[in-house]
């Protein structure tokens, strides 16, 4: 459960695992690989490609919520994106398999695929772009409601209002634009949107990295009330593993396209065995700690995407490298002896 104290924005513990984890995943991606050309010329001819996503695979239960974490630039939002065939083929170039309770939407034609949007939605990480200013804040959460024909018109101003109390608004609200609100404010009426079409699942694209702290604990609350009430899957992604260590089930490290480590998120955050993994704990604050940690910094700079390193991505930056390291990719195996926890490491067991 968690405990909320939204009075003063305090935000402790943890979401309850999924009621039965033996059930075939919700979400299913494999290999899921997203290339942007590099145009150059007058002709504007291909000259190379950003591997934003390098192959990953990923799974989410029904009920769960998994977070993708990683630095800035290393592929959470393209792979978050790709997974909801939200980047058209003009812009990138997406290759892998991605099934959403049995369906491979990389396979479905228009119309299958616009009756199965309604399951899956998404949470913007900019609460003002996201928003349209010319339309209320009734007609953009009604919009969808009309569009997947859900409700008779004369119902979807009940049904607008009835969000809008989820996500702690009056009716009024709804005759009002973006412009009038906070930015706090705003991000939950992009909540209230995504709620629209009773979704199964959200990805949750950095959606509290715009806000101020105090603000942020409460959309996270928010967030989890909505998961157990509704009974939502999440994929939260963040750059922050403060935030995703508190309201995570599993927890997938991402770095320069790849998976570097997955785990339950207590097991993660408490024995991780990856570098990375190691460096960006040592980084989150720890109020009042028992004893004094030493950060650590990776030495050097983040490889550049359209020329990612031959073998592990992390290795120009890592204290443990070997010669291997820099020849082959590791795969990403069992360490400790937690079938749940995987690492991408030679040098880790």
């Amino acid at each position: 459960m968690i405990n909320r104290n939204a009075a003063n924005g305090s935000f402790s513990g943890k979401p309850a695992p999924p009621e039965n984890p033996a059930r075939p995943p919700l979400l299913q991606v494999d290999d899921l690989r997203v290339s942007f050309p590099i145009r150059s010329g007058f002709f504007r001819s291909a000259a190379g490609s950003i591997r934003a996503v390098n192959g990953i695979s990923l799974r989410l239960n029904d009920g769960e919520t998994l977070g993708l974490v990683g630095e800035s630039g290393c592929g959470k939002t393209s792979a978050g994106r790709a997974i909801l065939r939200l980047i058209p083929h003009t812009v990138a170039v997406v290759a892998g398999a991605v099934r959403f309770d049995g369906h491979d939407i990389y396979a479905l034609k228009p119309k299958p695929l616009r009756a199965l949007r309604r399951h899956m939605q998404i949470i913007f990480q900019d609460p003002v772009g996201s928003l349209n200013p010319r339309l209320t804040v009734g007609a953009m959460i009604g919009e969808p409601i009309l569009t997947h024909r859900l409700l008779p018109k004369n119902q979807v101003r009940d049904r607008v209002a009835e969000l809008l109390a989820r996500v702690g608004f009056s009716p009024d609200a709804a005759g009002l634009y973006p412009h009038e609100f906070s930015g706090g404010q705003r991000q939950r009426i992009g909540i209230a949107r995504a709620l629209a079409l009773n979704p199964r699942l959200v990805i949750c694209d950095e959606p509290v990295s715009a806000l101020d702290v105090s603000i942020q604990a409460q959309v996270l609350n928010l967030l989890a009330d909505l998961r157990r009430q509704m009974k939502l899957s999440y994929l939260f992604i963040a750059h922050n593993l403060a935030v995703v260590e508190h309201v995570s089930d599993r927890i997938a490290v991402m770095y320069l396209g790849r998976i570097m480590e997955t785990a339950p998120a207590r097991t993660l955050t408490r024995s991780p065995r990856h570098p990375y993994t190691q460096a960006l704990l040592s980084a989150v604050p720890r109020p009042a700690p028992r004893r004094q940690e030493q950060r650590i910094v990776p030495t050097g700079e983040v490889p550049s995407p359209a020329h990612p390193p031959p073998g592990c991505p992390f290795h120009p930056r890592c204290p443990l490298v070997r010669s291997r390291c820099r020849e082959q990719m590791p795969p990403l195996e069992v360490k400790g002896g937690d079938v749940d926890h995987l690492a991408a490491c030679w040098e880790t067991r």
